[in-house]
């Protein structure tokens, strides 16, 4: 026994965690596999919670470790946006632990299923589509430039300057990085979509943008939770080496899988747990 977990338990967790790691990386929805799978070892629900905050890190790290290309010289953006959602998953964790816990678990079945809809709706699908539309528009715009002297990188879009962000921008990713620290499921496609609506950049740009914004919230929620000791440690550590394992292994893995069934494979099972946690809650 570790901390009250078999070895058996800890890798069955582990198994959970290379899911949600693989599931985090095809469809932006890791809490769906982690968080369940928590709960299903009896840990209460804001425990679970708290222990899978810190547990999904290892989801986020390999993608924030990743993201220099995208941002280079964006760094005043990064370190705003960083911030901001930084401060949010204080203020989720902090709200977290400071209300009923019964509130948590009345909250959770609708919060999956608004995650749930998100993947549905795809919108990181359709920000992918119309990317790759505009790189085509530009390949082509940048063979005429070449052909007439001027260099590609003159005919690339221009990064657009952090002082022409919406102001609106900056309060929908603090109330994503809020609902980061207090839950968090489907956060990363939300933060997407906002920054999508912002127009401040490519889609590589802002997912990379995403990715850094929830590891902020993610990182500070940790803190919080792992001051006030509500992290269950064991679980946290198998459900984060899992969450990298399965993270690492899905580039490839996903290339031969169709998204169409990865994503409805995730709805179907947000539904379920969905029903399931509400039978449970109410």
């Amino acid at each position: 026994m570790i901390g009250g977990f078999t070895i058996g338990s800890l890798l069955l967790i582990l198994l959970a965690g290379i899911g949600a790691g693989f599931v985090g990386y095809a469809v932006g929805a890791s809490s769906l596999v982690s968080y369940p799978a928590l709960l299903a070892f009896g840990i209460p629900p804001v425990l679970a919670n708290a222990t899978n905050t810190v547990g999904v890190i290892g989801t986020g790290l390999g993608g924030a470790l990743g993201a220099r290309t995208e941002l280079k010289g964006q760094r005043a953006r990064v370190i705003v946006y960083v911030g901001i959602g930084i401060v949010g998953g204080i203020l989720g964790a902090l709200l977290l632990l400071g209300f009923d816990p019964t509130i948590f678990e009345h909250a959770v079945p609708p919060l999956i299923l608004m995650s749930t809809l998100l993947i549905a709706i795809n919108p990181r699908g359709r920000m992918e589509a119309r990317q790759a539309a505009r790189d085509v528009l530009e390949h082509t715009a940048s063979g005429h430039a070449a052909s007439s002297g001027t260099s590609r990188a003159q005919a690339k879009q221009q990064i657009q300057p952090m002082s022409k962000d919406p102001w609106w921008l900056w309060i929908a990713v603090s109330f994503c990085g809020v609902y980061s620290g207090y839950f968090g499921a489907g956060a990363g496609t939300l933060v997407l979509a906002m920054l999508d609506l912002g127009h401040i950049g490519s889609f590589h740009q802002i997912n990379a943008l995403k990715t850094l914004v929830g590891f902020g919230a993610n990182i500070s929620a940790s803190v919080i939770f792992i001051c006030r000791g509500v992290v269950v440690w064991p679980a946290a550590i198998a459900m984060c080496v899992g969450c990298f394992l399965g993270s690492y292994i899905a580039p490839p893995i996903t290339r031969r899988v169709p998204a169409r069934i990865m994503r409805w494979a995730a709805v179907i099972a947000g539904i379920i747990l969905t029903v399931d946690l509400a039978i449970k809650a109410y």
